[in-house]
C-alpha cells in the first residue's frame, strides 16, 4: 500500500480504528484467504463496510473472545489469513490462555488487532481502559508486537502484520483526529526502529500517540538548551536493540508510552540497557503501577505527565539531577 499525503490526512480524520476498517477493505481486493473475525465491535473497529462488502470474509462470534481465538487457530492451520479483533483488554486479557497456547505455543500466524488501547478509553473506567496489554503479551514466546505512531503507520503496520509469518498483536492508541506523524510513503519494516529526530543530549523512545507528543517535547527542550532525539520503537517485540545500542553515548535515555512502566518499553529497554556497565541513566515515562481514575483522554495524558510539555519537563528535570 503506498501512502501520501491525502490519504494520511483522510486517515487522521478519522483514527486508528477506522483506519483498520478501510484498510481491510484494501487488502480484501488483494487476498482470496482473507478473513476477519470480530467478537461484536464491527462499528467500533470500522468494519461495516468490510462486512456489508465481503461477508463470506468476515465472522462475527459475539462476546466470545476466547473463543474467537480458537476458531482463528483453526482458521489460520487451513491456511487463511486472519486478523481477530476487539477492544484492546478483551482482545489481550480475556483471551490470555487461548493467546498463549494457540498463538505463542503452537505459533499459529493469526494478527490480533486491540483497539483503543492505552488510555483513550478512560472515562470508561478501569474494564475499558487498558495500560496492561503489552505487559502480559511481551512475556509470551513468540509474540510479535506493533504499536503505531499514526495512521498511515497504523497501515503499513497492518500490511506487514498480515505478511509476518507468525502471531502479531497490533497495539492500536488515540481517537478521531490523530495528529500525523508520517505524511508520505517510507519504509517500515517490523522489527527495526525509526530515527525522526537527531539529538546530541537526550533520545526519547516511543510508540503509539507519544510519538508526536515527544515530537513537540523535542522542540521545546530545544529551545530550552536540550538536544532531544526522537526514535519511533514502534515494535516493542523484538525490540531492535541495534537503535538502541547506538543511543548509548547520549547523557540520558528517555522512554515514553501510553502503558503501565511495568512490562512495556520501557521494560524492554530497562533489560537490554542492563547489560551494559557504561551506559546513560534511564527515565521512564509511563502509567504508574495503578489504576487510573476515570476522566477524558487528554486530562488522563496530562495527568500521567504523556503530553509534549509535560514530557518536556520531566525531561529537564532528570537531566538537572544529572548536573
Amino acid at each position: 500500500m503506498i501512502i501520501n499525503e491525502a490519504l494520511s490526512k483522510s486517515w487522521s480524520r478519522v483514527g486508528q480504528r477506522a483506519t483498520f476498517g478501510l484498510v481491510m477493505i484494501e487488502l480484501a481486493t488483494e487476498i482470496d484467504d482473507l478473513m476477519v473475525i470480530s467478537a461484536d465491535v464491527s462499528t467500533s473497529a470500522g468494519l461495516d463496510r468490510f462486512k456489508s462488502a465481503y461477508t463470506e470474509k468476515y465472522l462475527d462470534v459475539g462476546i466470545a473472545e476466547q473463543n474467537m481465538m480458537g476458531i482463528a487457530t483453526g482458521l489460520a492451520s487451513e491456511g487463511y489469513s486472519v486478523f481477530t479483533t476487539s477492544f484492546a483488554p478483551f482482545q489481550t486479557m480475556r483471551c490470555c490462555e487461548q493467546i498463549r497456547v494457540n498463538l505463542g505455543y503452537m505459533g499459529s500466524k493469526v494478527c490480533m488487532v486491540g483497539l483503543a488501547s492505552g488510555l483513550v478509553s478512560g472515562i470508561l473506567g478501569n474494564t475499558h481502559c487498558c495500560f496492561e496489554d503489552v505487559g502480559v503479551l511481551r512475556s509470551i514466546p513468540g509474540i510479535t508486537i506493533i504499536t503505531p505512531a499514526d495512521c498511515a503507520e497504523a497501515a503499513k503496520a497492518i500490511c506487514a502484520a498480515q505478511r509476518h509469518p507468525g502471531p502479531v498483536y497490533l497495539r492500536l492508541t488515540g481517537s478521531s483526529r490523530t495528529p500525523i506523524v508520517y505524511g508520505d510513503d517510507y519504509d517500515f519494516e517490523i522489527g527495526k526502529a525509526i530515527s525522526l529526530r537527531e539529538g546530541s543530549d537526550v533520545a526519547i523512545i516511543a510508540n503509539g500517540m507519544m510519538i508526536h507528543e515527544s515530537i513537540v517535547a523535542s522542540d521545546l527542550l530545544e529551545k530550552a538548551g536540550v538536544s532531544a532525539a526522537v526514535v519511533d520503537m514502534h515494535t516493542i517485540k523484538p525490540l531492535d536493540t541495534e537503535t538502541v545500542g547506538r543511543l548509548l553515548s547520549k547523557k540520558l535515555i528517555v522512554t515514553v508510552e501510553e502503558h503501565s512502566i511495568l512490562g512495556g518499553l520501557g521494560s524492554a529497554v530497562a533489560e537490554f540497557l542492563s547489560e551494559f556497565a557504561d551506559r546513560p541513566p534511564l527515565k521512564i515515562i509511563g502509567i504508574p503501577d495503578s489504576f487510573v481514575e476515570i476522566a477524558e483522554y487528554r486530562e488522563l495524558l496530562e495527568r500521567y505527565h504523556l503530553t509534549g510539555e509535560t514530557i518536556a519537563r520531566t525531561v529537564s528535570g532528570a537531566m538537572e539531577k544529572l548536573h
